[in-house]
């Protein structure tokens, strides 16, 4: 479990293609002190189990179905990737609850520069739009975001300088995929309701 709070910005170091699917390597100076193999670790907002750790580096396995539902086989060397480590139970809970799995990818549409803050609207998949609210939470490559409008498959968010230089935002350009976490409690509202299984 996760906050969306991002804790660092990590490069890639490595990227392997292997029978599972993709081994990465993360450089995370700031991070990697504080890691254990085996925990969890979110890279732009998935959920990953670290496997080896050496010096300011992690590696990773990223198995082919987590390949398929997200962008990190969009990865290169020297790509920047935002980084969480996993909540601990005294922890502030600053964001939202963030589980670290993804459930569509989204294309960035519009980036724009408003004062200090910086808008970015977000083309989102049709299967997704129903969980979406009008300041309601949502996670984009892993950070806890608050929608602030909604136009049919877009939406907008505002983000403060803090976010923006914080975040590997500043690093997207517009046609940009991103990893998009709709907030867990949307889900299990939408099971109560509608018992039937949920195919996202």
């Amino acid at each position: 479990m996760f906050t969306g709070l991002i804790k660092s910005i990590g490069t890639t170091y490595s990227k392997n293609a292997n029978s599972s699917g993709f081994a990465f390597g993360f450089k995370a100076p700031a991070l990697t002190p504080q890691l254990q193999i085996g925990e969890s670790i979110a890279v732009n907002g998935v959920c990953l189990t670290v496997t080896s750790i050496e010096n300011d580096i992690f590696f990773v396995q990223v198995v082919h179905v987590t390949v398929e539902k997200t962008s990190l086989a969009d990865l290169e060397v020297d790509s920047k990737v935002n980084l969480e480590l996993a909540l601990k139970a005294d922890d502030r809970l600053g964001g939202h609850f963030v589980q670290g799995h993804v459930n569509g990818l989204a294309t960035i549409s519009r980036i724009e520069k408003k004062g200090t803050n910086y808008e970015i609207s977000f083309m989102v998949p049709a299967s997704l739009h129903k969980y979406l609210i009008l300041e309601g939470s949502i996670a984009i490559d892993g950070i806890s975001l608050t929608i602030a409008r909604i136009k049919q498959d877009e939406i907008t968010i505002s983000t403060i300088p803090h976010t923006w230089q914080k975040t590997n935002l500043q690093y997207k350009k517009v046609e940009d995929k991103v990893n998009v976490e709709i907030d867990v409690l949307a889900k299990y509202i939408e099971k109560l309701i509608n018992p039937k299984p949920i195919q996202l």
